[in-house]
């Protein structure tokens, strides 16, 4: 596996492995992996755009994640806004980089994919925190959670419904920039250039 750094038009360009991923990686239905697809094409045009891709030897998309710095009226951004107090506002939405996506095709998960991809991300991420959300869930069981624990994450809201969506959510925040140094002592890799 090699990871590269990708420039909004390389994600457009894979836009259809970038769903097959994220589809796999959530068990969604087709019906929504179509919206998202529309999704996928607006966040890449935002401000602070940087997304980081998983290849296999062929070629094939393995996993990825995406983010852009967070603004006023953007959806996400105005959902947790509107549930944090003004003091959490100020700390955490002020120059806030926001991971919209990260996710692993489940046959490669375990095998730390996901800490490669996120530490690429945040390596490369503008601003001075960054915030992202997870389904809740257990966090002792969670490939998830433990990875966002393991980078210093920690809870700025929990439980937290989103408009539309059934599911609850942790948010979670951490500061910028990321260390070179990765947890545990190991060097973490910076993606090479596409």
């Amino acid at each position: 596996m090699r990871l590269v750094r990708w420039t909004p038009d390389d994600l457009l360009r894979r836009l259809d492995d970038v769903v097959a991923v994220y589809g796999e990686a959530m068990n969604y239905r087709p019906d929504l992996l179509e919206a998202r697809r529309g999704y996928i094409a607006t966040h890449a045009r935002r401000p602070g755009f940087r997304a980081v891709a998983s290849l296999s030897s062929e070629g094939h998309l393995t996993g990825f994640g995406y983010g852009y710095l967070g603004t006023p009226g953007q959806w996400w951004h105005e959902q947790v806004y509107r549930a944090l107090d003004d003091d959490a506002r100020q700390r955490w939405l002020t120059d806030c980089f926001e991971v919209v996506e990260l996710h692993v095709r489940p046959p490669a998960q375990g095998h730390g994919l996901g800490s490669r991809l996120l530490t690429g991300l945040l390596t490369m991420a503008p601003g001075s925190t960054v915030l992202l959300s997870t389904p809740e869930a257990d966090e002792q069981r969670s490939r998830a959670w433990r990875l966002y624990r393991k980078y210093g994450f920690v809870d700025l809201l929990r439980h937290f419904h989103f408009p539309g969506d059934e599911r609850a959510f942790g948010i979670l925040g951490r500061d910028l920039p990321l260390t070179p140094q990765a947890p545990a002592g190991r060097t973490a890799a910076a993606p090479g250039a596409s």
